[in-house]
């Protein structure tokens, strides 16, 4: 299995192949291929700031030459006029990096701004936001890591990092019992230290996956008033999971239940980025 540098690097190769082709014409017809020049981020919208360091592996991967001065960090807050970064090197390297930087660099900080927003509706409480895996294809590792810059937590990166038994799969196995019996098994014989969730979907189900022994349970589509009844029945047996649903307006009636987790797929799914520009200075 690909490391996360590996798949970023594999997303850069991608993205370059699709915006600069055989080459930026452009450029390359205006521009001396030895003309040097600087160009700065700079912020145009209230929000986190997420990507310098990818944006880093940008340049450097592009024109190993580029040299970054960095002037504010992931996770910081920022504001318009604020700026990020300086960038120094080939003028031709800058104009033909500019795009796929800010496409990386405004998708993650939309997704920071987004996620540090709801987990501040959750201040005080001890529930922590989730994303899920309703993500950009190919972007995944950076959309997940925006979200950790923003203050959420990571669900599970993929389908191998985690055993999540949703409906249709207890449906096909026969049941819960037997759902989560096959999974233990499966984890014995593989030799795989992997946590097991479950999706239940009303108070039967729930004893059914506590006699089981999972390690969470996931609360599919309940109301607050029954959250509330099921995280008394579980009583700290398992991790307790809400989702479906749930928007920013609703969330924190949802975390005062006491669940551990809230899984929200507008995180990532729906975001808006955050606005900014690279200029020449």
């Amino acid at each position: 299995m690909k490391s996360k540098e590996e798949l970023i690097d594999d997303l850069l190769t991608l993205a370059f192949a699709e915006d600069v082709g055989d080459g930026d014409h452009t450029t390359l017809s205006t521009i001396p291929a030895d003309e040097t020049g600087k160009q700065r981020l700079i912020v145009k919208e209230e929000g986190i700031i997420a990507g310098v360091e990818v944006a880093q592996m940008v340049f450097r991967k592009f024109d190993p030459e580029l040299k970054m001065t960095i002037f504010i960090h992931d996770g910081e807050h920022v504001c318009p006029g604020d700026i990020a970064f300086e960038v120094e090197g080939r003028v031709q390297s800058l104009l033909q990096t500019e795009r796929v930087m800010l496409n990386i660099m405004q998708r993650m900080s939309g997704i920071a701004t987004t996620t540090a927003r709801y987990q501040q509706r959750l201040e005080g409480l001890k529930t922590k936001v989730l994303d899920t895996r309703k993500t950009t294809p190919g972007m995944r590792m950076l959309e997940k890591e925006a979200v950790k810059i923003g203050g959420g937590c990571n669900h599970r990166i993929g389908l191998f990092d985690m055993i999540l038994i949703k409906d249709n799969h207890v449906d096909f196995a026969g049941g819960i019992p037997q759902a989560v019996s096959a999974a233990k098994e499966y984890c014995k014989q593989t030799g795989r230290d992997l946590k097991i969730e479950l999706e239940v979907r009303n108070t039967e189900e729930i004893n059914q996956a506590l006699e089981a022994g999972v390690d969470r349970i996931m609360l599919d589509n309940f109301t607050p008033e029954r959250t509330r009844e099921a995280v008394k029945l579980i009583d700290g047996r398992c991790e307790i999971e809400s989702s479906g649903g749930i928007t920013i307006d609703t969330l924190r009636a949802y975390g005062e239940c006491g669940v551990d987790f809230i899984s929200v797929g507008a995180l990532t799914h729906s975001v808006k980025g955050l606005d900014m520009s690279f200029k020449a200075c």
